[in-house]
């Protein structure tokens, strides 16, 4: 039986979240600033701003398949140093881009190996982290990312003000470095030995591709993503619309602020009382967010939809992702977690464009009252298949009693 009071705080835990915060920085820098750096450095339009933002996300949903079988190849740790160093090597390649289709190559690079990264450093905090608090350490996992949410944009806007974009491709080279000796510095992944049944496979399958026992639950979570892209891609523009240019980097404060002081309390939460005791509320004030957000005119509005939707959206993630890892075998947890990310980055590209389509044929109101509808839907959903499996879960459990 294992102990509840096994610790979380471990120098592999410290150095997966640390390395997963560096990636997630120099990502959300990016995002934010290499719009910018098409328009005024390389003479293209918005289109091709958005573009770039696109590429990355396109090539990490291809890639995301293949990289749970490329870690149980290599090993995670190795396959986390080696995608790692890529991603550094990349970052440093900004430098010598001067053309906007050598950058749109470069971010396709920079996508495949992004989705290595992002799936070995979750995979990797799944197995370090005691299995009866994996909800509660995976939250805590998934707060080094949202730190990074609010971290990187403000360093990238920050430079820009004050610097070229040759100083921030610099210092965010450096900050990958450090993402990298913070992936050197993992011990060990915790992982399992992977079954001789299973390693005797010579064709490639959907089985060595995807983990079917976690696409339910990817599934939703991508309906969720879906939503959640509204507040990424648009709520800086959102903001511009309503005179309130400035506030979109309060508003992530804010955002970050709740999901962070929220967290704790809600994976333990998860833990110990199961998933729909966080997931259903968190869905509900998520939407309540999102709608809210389609009828403010003010900055206190802007700051409240924040607080509200971080509050709400805040646990969604890492629960979601528990639960797929928790649907696989231990030693396919790299498998589950590069399927779960895969339908998550899905959903968030997915709904840049269509709702970017809805934007443009309605208005940002009606978008955001749309998305926060959309994830009442994903309530109804989630409920339905969840006590579905329960019922079906006890059935089982009744019928080995007798």
């Amino acid at each position: 039986m294992q102990k509840t009071n096994q610790p979380i705080w471990t120098k592999n835990f410290i150095s997966v979240s640390l390395t997963h915060f560096f990636v997630f920085v120099s990502f959300y820098a990016l995002l934010t600033t290499l719009p910018i750096y098409v328009i005024d450095e390389l003479g293209g339009n918005e289109a091709q701003g958005g573009l770039v933002v696109t590429a990355i996300m396109v090539a990490a949903i291809l890639i995301r398949p293949f990289s749970g079988k490329f870690l149980e190849k290599t090993g995670k740790k190795k396959g986390l140093i080696a995608a790692a160093s890529l991603y550094l090597l990349t970052m440093i390649f900004y430098l010598t881009v001067s053309e906007f289709e050598g950058l749109m190559a470069l971010r396709f690079i920079h996508g495949l190996s992004f989705a290595v990264v992002t799936t070995a450093t979750g995979a990797i905090a799944a197995d370090v982290v005691p299995v009866q608090r994996r909800g509660e350490g995976l939250g805590y996992f998934a707060m080094s990312m949202n730190v990074a949410v609010v971290v990187g944009p403000f360093v990238g806007l920050s430079i820009l003000q004050a610097a070229p974009f040759e100083t921030l491709f610099i210092v965010l080279s450096a900050f990958m470095l450090l993402g990298v000796i913070s992936s050197l510095m993992i011990r060990s992944s915790g992982e399992k030995a992977v079954p001789k049944t299973e390693q005797k496979a010579t064709k490639v399958s959907f089985h060595d591709l995807f983990e079917t026992r976690a696409l339910p639950t990817a599934l939703i979570a991508s309906l969720v993503a879906f939503s959640y892209s509204s507040i990424v891609s648009f709520i800086s523009v959102y903001a511009n619309s309503l005179g309130l240019g400035g506030v979109s980097s309060y508003f992530f404060v804010v955002f970050a602020v709740v999901m962070i002081v929220s967290r704790p309390s809600l994976g333990r939460a998860f833990d110990n009382k199961g998933p729909s005791i966080v997931i259903l509320p968190s869905l509900l004030i998520f939407a309540g967010g999102l709608i809210l957000l389609g009828y403010i005119d003010s900055l206190w509005g802007m700051l409240l939809a924040g607080a509200i939707v971080g509050l709400g959206y805040g646990s969604l993630l890492p629960s979601f992702q528990t639960m797929a890892v928790q649907s696989a075998p231990e030693h396919r947890s790299g498998h589950a977690t590069a399927t779960f990310f895969m339908m998550y980055d899905t959903g968030i590209a997915a709904g840049s464009y269509v709702l970017g389509l809805l934007v443009s044929m309605t208005s940002f109101s009606v978008t955001y009252q749309i998305s926060g509808i959309l994830v009442l839907l994903v309530l109804g959903i989630f409920y339905y298949a969840y006590t579905r499996q329960q019922k079906t879960r006890m059935v089982k459990e009744r019928a080995e009693e007798v």
